[in-house]
């Protein structure tokens, strides 16, 4: 097992935040490493994501929301070809931090047979989220400035 985690801290109210993050056709106009998304942040639905990686080829997943509880958590878990082979639990929590600013922290979880032979991939995945990460707060904050 591999777990990677980003952290960042958003001028914003969790509730905010979490307006951004499943509103999923909107994914296309601020959100470098998820450009394509369509579903709903509702337990049990299946989402289909198109992950730009910043090197390598597109590619579309379909996994299935875990949790969905708005301003606090978004959790899918989805799998490569088969279960086992090469796993992954992403998640999203929200927690409220002083002056009503957002802590995110963004993460994944990958088990499987794969794992240890895909160290390059996982690494560049943690600079996905980074840049995930902050094209959310500057979608969120900006979106702030304008109201």
């Amino acid at each position: 097992m591999r777990t990677i985690s980003t952290e960042i801290s958003i001028d914003a109210a969790p509730e905010e935040v979490w307006a951004v993050l499943a509103d999923f056709p909107r994914y296309c106009t601020w959100n470098p490493f998820i450009r394509e998304a369509a579903g709903e942040a509702v337990p049990g639905e299946r989402l289909t994501l198109t992950m730009y990686p910043e090197s390598g080829k597109p590619t579309v997943f379909r996994p299935t929301v875990l949790v969905a509880t708005p301003g606090t958590e978004l959790r899918w878990t989805g799998h490569f070809l088969v279960r086992g082979l090469f796993d992954g639990e992403h998640y999203l929590r929200l927690s409220e931090g002083p002056n009503r600013t957002t802590r995110l922290e963004h993460g994944e979880r990958f088990r499987g047979l794969l794992v240890p032979f895909l160290g390059k991939l996982l690494d560049g995945t943690a600079r996905n989220f980074t840049a995930m990460n902050g094209a959310l707060r500057a979608r969120v904050e900006s979106a702030r400035a304008t109201s």
